[in-house]
């Protein structure tokens, strides 16, 4: 008997991680490598020492920032302006190594911190303490919670569950994918962990309707790139939902010193996300990757069975299982109500966390947490970043510099921010891979702006962090992108296609939310549209 014959297409682990086919980068991308870190050292060099940068030179005091400003009187303005090189610098050489991937981007991180240190932009207590950041350790919880659901088997049991019990068909099937992502999103602050999760349910999903081992389809290609789609939209739901939204919420709430509540996040920004991945489904479906009547139904007779088996083989649910789903509800309601008990999201989540480890009454050990330190690292280095942004005042800077430059005036109609803004956020998603290094650049600029025209912050601010999420179009555009992309379901092309259709939709109703919805939240001005 051959390989081709030994092979189950319904093995679910037949379709863990280790096992697809790894990536090869392209000559390009080798290409950027190669040349990213003398890239990244000699612009350093360029914009500390030798460039003549004019807009750093002509730094009004009047116009600071009050933190700045006080950094300002206090170094004086010889010693503010290098500090604003050396931010620029800094930035510009980070920026590059994080675009080329030509060394970690943790390892870009830690050397960021220190070089921020050693510039005198930040003193050693304020540039280390960013680990400590109240949003790393709500990173930090979130994993673990994480971990509680993935551990106990929660998360998979529910994802099985669910498809065995409400899809009957490709579509409605494809359409239950979307309720487990965003059930997920709540607690998995991880769009790759997510989407490692659901891979093995997404690929026999596929298989059963005939899309497997090679042979691609219409359901095969809905079932994946939807599941990319709304993973990435689920994350968009919940400021919890990655990283990078967090970090959004941490540079929005030191630029209006007041906390942004997860259930202001929500509000704003799952009513807007789910009707998104409603559209996604009835563009991908029914559109683009038209699923035929003859492909709605299962190609492998009993190919649902095999799903049942799964399930049948975690057992009867567990005590540890009723614990997780106890502490999951738990937490969510405290978050969803944060802003009338006034307990923070990182408090909660540290409740939760301390309750999932303690001995006998919780759930998971120390040793079943998996919490990705290189990403935290990471973060560390962006928010660092940030905090060096606060006392340079370089965004604020840089964009009163460039509007003045292409005669924007102070009679710039709000509407004409709010669209170019939202558009730069959306279409950065093609050539930047890191949603935290789009957040560290957009997010600031969109405070600027705001500042300068003297819009309220979240009116800009708000609505270009909730566009970070759009990361699926290309498989360089995200890591969950490129994991996908590794199933062999679909070409770049039909990638391309679904993607920059969803990301143009996206912007077009980030634009009708700012002249209706955000509106009435009160995050755009009226009659400002």
């Amino acid at each position: 008997m051959d390989v081709e014959e030994k092979y189950d297409v319904l093995d679910m682990r037949n379709y863990r991680m280790e096992k697809l086919p790894k990536r090869e980068k392209s000559k390009f991308e080798r290409f950027l490598m190669k040349i990213g870190a003398p890239l990244a050292i000699l612009s350093f060099v360029l914009i500390l020492w030798v460039l003549d940068i004019p807009f750093l030179q002509n730094i009004k005091p009047e116009d600071l920032s009050k933190v700045a400003k006080s950094n300002y009187d206090a170094i004086g303005s010889d010693q503010f302006i290098f500090a604003n090189r050396a931010m620029l610098a800094i930035f510009v050489a980070s920026l590059i190594l994080w675009i080329t991937e030509a060394i970690p981007n943790y390892l870009t991180s830690l050397i960021l911190i220190i070089t921020l240190v050693l510039t005198h932009v930040l003193p050693e207590k304020v540039a280390y303490a960013q680990l400590g950041h109240k949003v790393m350790w709500l990173n930090i919880m979130s994993f673990i919670l994480a971990s509680m659901l993935v551990a106990t088997g929660v998360a998979k049991r529910f994802a099985l569950w669910f498809i065995i019990k409400f899809g009957k068909n490709a579509s409605s099937l494809i359409f239950s994918f979307m309720v487990i992502n965003i059930v997920l999103s709540l607690f998995i602050s991880a769009t790759t962990a997510k989407a490692a999760i659901l891979l093995p349910v997404m690929m026999v999903v596929a298989a059963i309707y005939g899309a497997s081992h090679g042979k691609k389809n219409n359901v095969g290609r809905n079932v994946i790139l939807q599941n990319l789609f709304q993973n990435n939209m689920g994350a968009s739901s919940f400021m919890t939902g990655s990283g990078a939204n967090l970090l959004a919420v941490s540079l929005m709430a030191g630029a209006m010193g007041r906390d942004i509540f997860f259930s202001e996040w929500m509000i704003a920004a799952f009513p807007v996300a789910l009707a998104l991945m409603i559209i996604g489904w009835f563009v991908g479906t029914k559109i683009i990757f038209r699923i035929k009547k003859e492909d709605r139904k299962p190609k492998i007779a009993g190919g649902m069975d095999s799903l049942k088996k799964d399930l049948a083989d975690l057992g009867k649910i567990s005590k540890n299982e009723i614990k997780a789903v106890i502490i999951f509800v738990s937490i969510l309601i405290l978050w969803v109500t944060d802003r009338w008990h006034g307990v923070s999201p990182t408090a909660v989540a540290f409740l939760g966390g301390i309750v999932a480890l303690l001995p006998k009454i919780g759930i998971v050990k120390w040793n079943d947490v998996d919490i990705p330190w290189h990403l935290l690292l990471f973060s560390a280095g962006a928010y660092t970043l940030g905090a060096g942004f606060k006392v340079t005042d370089l965004p604020s800077i840089s964009v009163n510099a460039s509007f003045d430059a292409m005669g924007f005036g102070a009679d710039t109609p709000f509407s004409v921010l709010y669209i170019t803004l939202t558009g730069a956020m959306v279409f950065s998603a093609l050539f930047m891979q890191s949603k935290t290094m789009r957040s560290m650049i957009f997010v600031p600029i969109a405070i600027g702006v705001a500042l300068r025209f003297n819009y309220p912050i979240l009116s800009l601010a708000f609505p270009v962090a909730m566009l970070i999420e759009h990361v699926y179009t290309l498989p360089f555009n995200s890591k969950p992108a490129l994991l996908l992309y590794s199933t062999n379901h679909y070409s770049m092309g039909e990638a391309f296609r679904f993607g920059i259709t969803m990301q143009i939709i996206a912007w077009g109703m980030s634009i009708l939310m700012a002249m209706s919805y955000f509106r009435w939240l009160g995050i755009t001005p009226n009659g400002l549209f």
